[in-house]
């Protein structure tokens, strides 16, 4: 990951936020981790005024107030995701979710593993992916 960029995670489960945050720590990520819960939340920390943008979106489908899809049509329309990539971390396998979700531009669409093991390595993948990729600043 860009080290000097923050990761945003949008996750309401207090104990996959916990998940993701432990994983992070045992590959050695040493971006710092920002978590909010739903989508309106999201969309209030994309909208704030800041030295910089997150330089990954890590987003769950279902959410309240505003899910995973809700929050995707809302920060395309005001452009606030036109340079974050965001990969989909969830436990929906439905196939409407994974197609909307690509139609709304994200970058990849993982389901969250059941073991801690599988766990870190999704996130040691989306982890590789994104430092090898050549990303906007």
């Amino acid at each position: 990951m860009n080290k000097n960029k923050p990761i945003l995670l949008v996750e309401d489960d207090r104990v996959d936020a916990m998940t993701v945050k432990r994983a992070l720590k045992d590959i050695h990520v040493i971006n710092r981790l920002d978590v909010v819960k739903n989508g309106e939340e999201a969309i209030g920390y994309l909208q704030n005024d800041r030295e910089e943008n997150p330089c990954i979106i890590l987003l769950d489908i279902n959410l309240p107030r505003m899910n995973g899809i809700e929050f995707l049509k809302v920060a395309r329309k005001q452009s606030l995701l036109d340079r974050i990539p965001v990969v989909i971390l969830t436990t929906s396998k439905d196939d409407q979710d994974i197609i909307e979700s690509y139609k709304l531009g994200v970058a990849g669409y993982m389901l969250k593993p059941v073991t801690y093991t599988e766990f870190i390595e999704t996130v040691r993948t989306i982890n590789l992916y994104w430092t090898l990729s050549e990303l906007p600043d």
